[in-house]
């Protein structure tokens, strides 16, 4: 079953958590082969929606001190089935700064656009146990 918006229950558990520590968030991301009409990128590939998405993301007022860290693009699933065309790390400074970000009302405007790019995605939050040297 494809997935583009968040899960409220995971929501609900990830505001349980210590709202200050620093998290990534894996992005797995299937474009669509034609992106949703009425969402601004009428027309675009699922592929130029999202970087279109990316745009918008990136202005200062919804970044919420997110930092894209690493951007590869999927080629085999060696464990498993799924098929992504994308995976991206970005780093939060806290857990509560990503909050913030998915109950902001301009942000959830621009989360539309991702929606319209998206067939289907997956969005895991992770934390360190350890930095990589």
């Amino acid at each position: 079953m494809p997935h583009v918006e968040a899960n409220e229950t995971a929501l609900d558990a990830m505001r349980l958590l210590d709202p200050n520590e620093p998290v990534v968030m894996l992005n797995l991301l299937k474009f669509r082969d034609v992106a949703i009409d009425g969402y601004g990128v009428d027309g675009m590939t699922g592929n130029q929606a999202f970087r279109r998405y990316g745009e918008l993301n990136d202005q200062e007022d919804v970044k919420f001190g997110s930092e894209p860290i690493w951007m590869g693009l999927a080629k085999n699933t060696i464990i498993g089935d799924e098929e992504w065309d994308l995976a991206i790390l970005v780093r939060y400074p806290t857990r509560q700064h990503f909050i913030d970000k998915l109950d902001d009302s301009k942000y959830r405007e621009i989360s539309k656009v991702r929606e319209a790019a998206l067939l289907d995605s997956r969005l895991v939050e992770l934390s360190q146990l350890f930095s990589a040297q």
